[in-house]
């Protein structure tokens, strides 16, 4: 390997994902901290170990021509779908969720090393498939992205599988599928979530419940919209496709089949998910509606940021998480910490770095020649960008509760892992972008 490859490897990012898992594993150690003063957890022991070992995955992901993993991808898929069948069977249940499969202390989540193994081989797919036919092409695609993620959210886990529809998404739209097929997903899966929560944000939240959503709650009323929306989809498909109408039928069709599936799937989400289920997800919108139950923990989240002010009131000098009002605070809410801690100046280096990390990327795909390459830099993109979202969203109040982990950030051995296996690829492909060798 020539020395002028170095050139090409970003020590910018890697030095952003260094200094992201330090902050880490600092208010990892001071979530630990209780009302006297002692650190009552090894979390932060724990973090560290991962982090090492992510420093070898990181290094060999960089150091192996990614390239050669494309052969081995079909195999990643199959391993991922076995895994995530193996953990439904005989996983252990964690916060609700029978995601983990281990023994003993030991324990790892197949769905977040999925996401690396569904990036490699959808990119694969994608390169492959790239002369097929459009709408072909988009269905089997679909079914690839349906089948690991239906087996995640029947753990249930709900967050982990959110996260591959963002980078299914970015995948599609760089390999140049087209918009209105990645809209109907997007839009799909929108309806779907909304009609599934109205009536329980109806029912549970608003101020001045709409007499009108009773449709939703009323089988016959439903039945009869389901089907009135289906017969406006036929006739303008028929008229579109067999009568040559104008195209405005066509987007009639298109937005009638949206909400004639929105209205069927959403009655099976209804009935897989309970109504405090559901209400945890909407909570955020009026958390003060049960501000003891599922809205204690945006309530706690928010005031742990907002006493942060400017500058913080220092290390260990957070109140929140010391007298254990913040839940999953080493997890889930570890921007709470950070920023109760080190306030508004260090909330805004957090995004600085993760600003500096996505933004590299983003140049770095308009270099790669390589579409296998660029498809698996846009998936990892699409991952990190999603998890940075919402999980900050989540903790200010302005986005569902879904346990979203903040990557290089919150603790956890699987989501670091599978963080610094991504960035390794990442790393792999940019300084393989001129083909050097």
């Amino acid at each position: 390997m020539k020395a002028k490859i170095y050139e090409y490897f970003d020590y910018i990012v890697l030095l952003s994902i260094l200094v992201l898992i330090t902050f880490g594993v600092l208010f990892i150690y001071s979530s630990g901290i209780n009302s006297d003063g002692v650190n009552v957890s090894n979390e932060y022991i724990k973090q560290i170990i991962w982090a090492c070992v992510g420093l070898v995955f990181l290094t060999v992901f960089t150091l192996y021509d990614y390239r050669k993993i494309e052969r081995l991808a079909p195999w990643l898929y199959i391993t991922l779908i076995v895994l995530l069948v193996i953990t439904r069977l005989f996983g252990r249940e964690v916060n609700g969720a029978v995601s983990w499969i281990g023994f003993g202390g030991l324990g790892v989540q197949p769905s977040e090393f999925g996401k690396v193994f569904f990036i490699l081989y959808f990119a694969k797919f994608l390169d492959d498939s790239k002369n097929d036919e459009e709408l072909g092409r988009f269905i089997k695609a679909l079914a690839l992205l349906m089948i690991p993620v239906g087996l995640i959210l029947i753990q249930p886990d709900m967050g982990t599988g959110s996260v591959y529809i963002p980078v299914f998404l970015v995948m599609c739209f760089m390999a140049g599928i087209p918009l209105r097929f990645i809209l109907f997903v997007l839009f799909f899966g929108l309806t779907t979530i909304f009609i599934a929560i109205l009536p329980v944000w109806n029912s549970q939240i608003a101020d001045n419940p709409l007499t009108i959503i009773s449709i939703l709650t009323t089988t016959k009323l439903r039945i009869i919209l389901i089907g009135t929306t289906s017969i406006i989809s036929l006739i303008s498909v028929y008229v579109r496709r067999y009568l040559k109408g104008p195209k405005y039928f066509y987007w009639i069709a298109y937005f009638s089949i949206i909400l004639t599936l929105g209205l069927v799937f959403s009655l099976g989400l209804s009935k897989f998910l309970k109504d405090y289920q559901i209400k945890r997800l909407i909570i955020f919108m009026n958390p003060q509606v049960d501000p003891l139950g599922a809205g204690w923990n945006i309530i706690q989240s928010k005031t742990a940021i907002g006493a942060g002010g400017l500058w913080g009131r220092g290390f260990l000098g957070g109140t929140q998480s010391h007298y254990r009002f913040l839940p999953q605070q080493s997890t889930d809410f570890i921007f709470s910490i950070l920023s109760e801690e080190s306030g508004f100046v260090g909330g805004l280096v957090i995004y600085g770095l993760y600003l500096t990390i996505l933004l590299r990327m983003a140049h770095s795909m308009r270099k790669i020649p390589n579409k296998y390459g660029l498809y698996i830099v846009s998936g990892v993109f699409a991952m990190f960008s999603f998890h940075f979202m919402i999980n900050v969203g989540m903790v200010m109040g302005m986005m569902p509760i879904t346990g979203i982990p903040l990557l290089f950030l919150s603790y956890g051995g699987s989501s670091l892992l599978t963080a610094m296996s991504c960035s390794g690829l990442y790393m792999s492909i940019n300084f393989r972008k001129k083909d050097l060798q």
